[in-house]
């Protein structure tokens, strides 16, 4: 068996290359290796690729020897949570069946719609493993088909062949349902595997605010929020989204619920400025952008959470409700309420908070990885 030495031990499943210590001759990219601790004794199991910019992920702290059925386990386990536990089929078609290191499966993020994996590969033992893998994951999550996409940047990084491995199936689109709600998903425009599935009980709840409220989507993306809005009764709906593709399947997204929402293709910071030179403001504000902060010294996306949330702030009318969401892992919570609040004292406003959310129960966090609460959502009314 393969062993990969560590100089610092740490209980993080994300081991950077200063941390390493002696590796075995034997331990080749992709390999499934033991990890053993700084005094040389069995410390854990992990995934080994010396060419990634973290090349040891662990995926397992037991001293027991493992083998690769450990993995199979691990898709068994997830299944067991939202088959079981969760329940999800009764509310969806459609939700993550395999969250990366959270399910103990590093590299494999996978989602479920309808008859449809969407699989998102992010290093090259997952690459490597997806065709013994994925007969096992049809059977346990009641798919047919599989879509595959790896981020091609990544691939050079990890040493990702361009061809082999598992085809993506010829499918383009796919409907699927969630809490009611009628949604298609585009695998030729969509971000990450297709559609956001974090946010399902986050949209469940903001269409319940809503109404007779009027109601304003900033970054709408494919019209989540801006429909459970109108199926829950707003009596106005605004989504703005700089992605015209996304603006284009929002339309259509409302018109499968057979709803009515005024989508809008413009970059939402400046079209909230003209709105602010306007004297516009909604009842109900929510601003969901895309991940601004790509590493933890990011002051460029800081400074977008910053005006987004100065700009949104100050559409919501007098007693108004406000929902702000970060996707950013590296902005703890913490640092992203702060900068919330600090942006609505400036404006002298104060902030009632209602409810602090974040991603469905099919994302779980680890407790070892704290950058796995990626997903936070502040619940407010502005007075």
């Amino acid at each position: 068996m393969p062993t990969v030495q560590l100089k610092y031990q740490s209980f993080h499943p994300s081991i950077w290359p200063k941390m390493i210590g002696d590796v075995s001759r034997d331990a080749t990219p992709g390999s499934f290796v033991q990890v053993l601790g700084k005094e040389g004794r069995p410390f854990g199991w992990g995934f080994w690729n010396p060419k990634a910019r973290m090349p040891l992920r662990i995926v397992s702290h037991t001293e027991t020897d493992l083998d690769e059925s450990f993995f199979e386990n691990a898709i068994r386990q997830a299944a067991t949570l939202r088959n079981d536990i969760l329940k999800l089929d009764a509310d969806t078609d459609s939700y993550r069946v395999i969250h990366g290191d959270a399910d103990f499966l590093p590299g494999l993020v996978a989602d479920k719609f309808a008859d449809v994996l969407s699989v998102e590969i992010t290093n090259l033992a997952a690459w490597q493993r997806l065709p013994a893998w994925l007969p096992l994951m049809h059977e346990s999550f009641g798919t047919r088909r599989v879509v595959v996409s790896i981020d091609p940047e990544l691939a050079r990084v990890e040493g990702i062949p361009r061809s082999g491995g598992t085809e993506s199936d010829p499918v383009r689109s796919v409907k699927i349902r969630e809490h009611g709600i009628r949604y298609e998903v585009d695998f030729t425009a969509g971000h990450k595997t297709g559609f956001f599935c974090d946010q399902r009980d986050n949209r469940k709840k903001f269409g319940a605010l809503a109404q007779g409220k009027t109601v304003l989507d900033l970054c709408s993306y494919t019209g989540g929020f801006s429909i459970a809005a109108a199926l829950g009764g707003a009596e106005e709906i605004i989504g703005v989204d700089l992605d015209e593709t996304a603006v284009a399947m929002a339309k259509r997204n409302a018109n499968l619920n057979n709803v009515r929402v005024k989508f809008t293709h413009a970059d939402a910071f400046t079209w909230a400025r003209t709105m602010l030179e306007n004297g516009r403001t909604w009842d109900l504000v929510i601003a969901d952008p895309p991940k601004f902060i790509h590493g933890r010294e990011d002051e460029v996306g800081y400074a977008k959470y910053h005006d987004l949330n100065k700009l949104a702030l100050q559409l919501v009318s007098p007693d108004g409700l406000f929902v702000t969401c970060s996707c950013s892992g590296q902005f703890d919570v913490t640092a992203f309420e702060q900068l919330v609040t600090s942006v609505a004292h400036r404006q002298n406003k104060r902030l009632q908070i209602l409810d602090r959310t974040g991603a469905g129960p099919d994302h779980p966090n680890l407790s070892n990885y704290p950058e796995s609460r990626y997903l936070k959502l502040l619940w407010s009314r502005v007075r």
